[in-house]
């Protein structure tokens, strides 16, 4: 081995990064070889908020499983449940997450025209979920089963209404990124945006499947 390949300093296969005149590492930031790339940090940092979103509708559901037996003398879960309009905001769901789907690809192939018409189906589809549930949160409230009637109905307003509040705030950024990227084009930035969005909306697909099954299903076949 000759002695060039031994000598301090010496890097082949450049894994300190650049290096100046003075044998020092050009890059900044932790390490020898600089900080980790935004897109790295934007990612990790998401995925943080994605597992606290989790974290804290598994709270709400632990208790409403806790809440569910205590009806008072207010109505039982099946006496309450219309699984048809269940089953249309499951269909609204399953629809929407779809077109983001296909509004994604559309975005990594820079392709304008389908991105944004994908994502005001989106908006459209999305829209009509929280519809949904207001028009069922006001029948209940109608049949004297408000979220005061009960521990029972309190869980359920609770843990129903936070994820239909989460779909409110999924639309208002979807308005957001559609109006990013016909603006500002294909940036990094509206790119790293648009994939944060799309990994929340899919995030919100997750928590529905476990409010369907957990709360509408077996509370009817209870």
């Amino acid at each position: 081995m000759s002695s060039a390949t031994l000598a301090p300093g010496h890097d082949p296969y450049h894994l300190g990064g650049r290096r100046d005149g003075q044998g020092e590492s050009a890059a900044t930031g932790s390490g020898t070889g600089g900080p980790s790339p935004k897109r790295i940090v934007v990612a990790y940092g998401f995925w943080i908020f994605i597992f606290s979103d989790i974290v804290m509708f598994a709270a709400f559901f632990a208790a409403y499983a806790v809440l569910v037996g205590g009806i008072a003398d207010g109505p039982k879960p099946h006496e309450l449940f219309d699984l048809t309009n269940v089953a249309i905001e499951t269909g609204l769901l399953l629809a929407w997450s779809f077109t983001c789907g296909v509004a994604t690809l559309a975005l990594a192939a820079r392709r304008m025209a389908l991105f944004q018409v994908m994502m005001a189906v989106t908006f459209l589809l999305g829209a009509g979920f929280p519809a949904l549930e207001l028009m069922e949160f006001a029948d209940l409230i109608a049949r004297d089963a408000g979220p005061s009637r009960s521990a029972f109905l309190s869980s359920l307003f609770t843990l129903v209404g936070c994820h239909g509040l989460n779909v409110g705030i999924g639309l208002l950024w979807l308005l957001t990124m559609m109006t990013k990227v016909l603006t500002k084009g294909f940036r990094d930035d509206v790119l790293r945006g648009t994939a944060c969005f799309a990994l929340f909306w899919h995030a919100l697909d997750i928590v529905w499947v476990g409010v369907f099954s957990l709360v509408y299903l077996l509370g009817v076949i209870a």
